[in-house]
C-alpha cells in the first residue's frame, strides 16, 4: 500500500512566522501523499481577548459557547487555514484548505453533557464519519488536504473539534487504504520527562508508561488528549505514531530517532 503521512501542527508554531515557514518548507518537500491538520488555539485566544472573549478550558479542551464558535470558525477555518494554504502554494505544494463540512469530509456529533458542558464541541463517532472516498480522490490527484479543527453535525452546525482528534480519526479511517504514519508536531523535541529540560525527551511511551506519567503529573493538560488519540490510532491500524519537534519533521517521517515514539 502507498504510504501516507498525516501531520498535526500545533498553535505554538503557527504564531511564529520563522518556525512556521521552516516547517511548511519541510512539509512541502516530503515525498508521497500527505495531509496536514492544524490547531490554532493560542491565536484564537489572543484574538478572542481583543474581542472580550475569555477562553475557558477543562483538561486541555476548550469550552465552546456560541460566541466562541464564531471566533474559532473565523480564526481556524479562515485566517489560519488560508494563510497556511497560501504559504504551501508558494512552496509548490498544491494544498486545499478544508473543514469537516467541506465535501462532508468529517461528520461529528455535539458532545454529550456529562460532568462538563463543552458547548459546541464535536466528537467524531468513528471511521464511518470520514468521507474516505473524497479524501482518497484528492490524494490521487496530488492535492494535499489542510484541515482546520472544525467539523459539522449534518444539520447545518459547525462544531469545534480537537485537532489531535481530527488527525487521529483521519489516520484510522485511511489506514485501510494506506500505510499511515501519524505525527504530532509542536515546539518541543518530544514528550519531556522534565518540562524545563528540552533534552529530557522520553524516547518511547507505551500504555503502562502513559498511566505512570499521568499519575505523576509528568503529562497533563493538552498532552493527555494527544496521547489518548495516539493510542486510539494505533489500535485501529495506524502503522506508527510519533510526537516531536516541527523542526525535526524530516527525520521523524524518515523513521529516525527524533521525538517520542508511541507504542502499544
Amino acid at each position: 500500500m502507498q504510504e501516507l503521512n498525516i501531520i498535526k501542527i500545533g498553535g505554538n508554531i503557527l504564531d511564529k512566522p520563522t518556525q512556521l515557514h521552516r516547517f511548511l518548507s519541510d512539509f512541502a518537500s516530503l515525498p508521497g501523499a500527505r495531509i496536514l491538520v492544524h490547531g490554532g488555539g493560542k491565536i484564537a485566544s489572543t484574538i478572542g481577548q481583543r474581542l472580550g472573549i475569555t477562553p475557558k478550558y477543562v483538561d486541555g479542551r476548550r469550552i465552546t459557547d456560541a460566541e466562541t464558535l464564531e471566533l474559532v470558525t473565523m480564526v481556524y477555518g479562515g485566517l489560519i487555514n488560508k494563510q497556511v494554504v497560501a504559504h504551501l502554494q508558494a512552496l509548490h505544494c498544491n494544498a486545499m484548505g478544508l473543514t469537516g463540512a467541506d465535501a462532508n469530509t468529517i461528520l461529528a456529533s455535539k458532545r454529550t453533557v456529562l460532568e462538563v458542558d463543552y458547548g459546541f464541541a464535536g466528537d467524531v463517532a468513528g471511521n464511518k464519519s470520514i468521507n474516505v472516498e473524497v479524501l482518497h480522490g484528492m490524494l490521487a490527484l496530488g492535492i494535499t488536504p489542510v484541515f482546520a479543527p472544525l467539523t459539522h453535525d449534518g444539520d447545518g452546525s459547525l462544531l469545534n473539534t480537537n485537532a489531535d482528534t481530527i488527525a487521529s480519526v483521519l489516520a484510522t479511517a485511511l489506514a485501510s487504504r494506506y500505510q499511515v504514519k501519524l505525527t504530532y508536531c509542536f515546539e518541543k523535541r518530544g514528550v519531556l520527562q522534565d518540562a524545563t529540560d528540552d533534552d529530557s525527551v522520553i524516547a518511547q511511551i507505551d500504555r503502562e508508561k502513559f498511566l505512570e506519567l499521568k499519575e505523576t503529573g509528568v503529562v497533563s493538560a493538552g498532552m493527555i488528549p494527544k496521547l489518548d488519540n495516539a493510542f486510539a490510532a494505533l489500535t485501529q491500524g495506524v502503522r506508527a505514531v510519533q510526537i516531536g519537534d516541527a523542526a525535526e519533521i524530516n527525520d521523524i517521517v524518515a523513521g529516525g530517532k527524533a521525538g517520542t515514539l508511541i507504542t502499544l
